[in-house]
């Protein structure tokens, strides 16, 4: 039996920046909190759709995923609203991987091909992406993402689906000039901010067909669909894990076949993925 979609997500408690105010001691601070949290509405914005529940991390063999020390209103099964919490990336992953050249149907006559984005360039909704004095010409790419639920290696086009707890949308923010004078993209793919992640993770979605756009300072620039993707989820899994094992909470950006727009600071782009919302982060200069 197919169990409808549901929503899990990772917040902060809003009051947890309060917590020890005027602190003095030499040991260092406790670690900013967090919690995994769950939504079963199937419209996200009706009044059912904004309560919440605490649950069990669905990472558990993930220390960076771990929920934090229960206190008062947040021991498992509490019920929160949104003004209670601010959503942060869905999870901590150890590993952020992209497809290239994945943007349509002639990429099926390359080799799949993925590059590997630094787990540090990870941010939430509506933290800003930053860019520096330098970076040139930079484009954001709202792409369908896939999220880890186990350890996985050598998957087969049947048992690819059990590695994946659920799909959350990315934005591979890329900085072309550097894209071309880096041949591994490293600094084009990596830099502080450039991977935007959320702002929860859909479970149980069905993700053919899925709608992808971008809309860059409220424009909402031509969609396109995962169909257009010339590599599929799990041809793309079994890609991945026939040479490394994926870990629990990794995520996978699978390519971005819509239209995008440069960014600069001052702007904002919302990534949209059908079944799934919108990522909402704004534009900053950077140092």
């Amino acid at each position: 039996m197919t169990l409808a979609p549901y929503r899990l997500a990772r917040v902060r408690p809003l009051e947890a920046a309060a917590q020890n105010p005027g602190r003095r001691s030499a040991a260092p601070p406790p670690l900013p909190e967090q919690f995994f949290i769950r939504n079963d509405a199937a419209d996200f914005t009706s009044p059912e759709g904004q309560i919440w529940h605490v649950v069990e991390t669905p990472f558990p063999t993930s220390a960076a995923n771990q929920n934090s020390a229960a206190r008062e209103g947040w021991t498992l099964g509490a019920t929160l609203t949104e003004d209670e919490f601010t959503f942060l990336a869905p999870c901590a992953p150890v590993n952020v991987f992209g497809m290239a050249h994945n943007t349509g149907a002639p990429g099926r006559a390359l080799d799949p091909q993925a590059f590997h984005k630094a787990a540090s360039s990870v941010i939430g909704p509506g933290d800003a992406i930053e860019l520096s004095p330098t970076v040139g010409y930079v484009d954001p790419e709202a792409e369908l993402t896939i999220v880890i639920g186990r350890p996985a290696k050598n998957l087969s086009l049947e048992s690819a689906r059990s590695a994946i707890l659920g799909f959350t949308i990315g934005n591979d923010v890329s900085a072309r000039d550097a894209q071309k004078s880096d041949e591994l993209w490293i600094s084009a793919k990596s830099p502080d901010t450039f991977t935007p992640l959320g702002p929860w993770i859909v479970v149980g979605l069905a993700d053919d067909g899925v709608p992808i756009s971008i809309v860059h300072n409220g424009t909402q620039l031509a969609p396109a669909s995962s169909d257009d993707l010339g590599w599929g989820v799990d041809e793309i899994l079994v890609y991945l894990s026939s040479f490394m094992t994926l870990q629990p909470g990794d995520v996978i950006l699978t390519g971005f076949p819509a239209e995008c727009r440069q960014i600069s600071p001052g702007d904002e782009v919302v990534c949209c993925v059908g079944g799934i919302g919108e990522l909402r982060n704004p534009v900053v200069a950077g140092p």
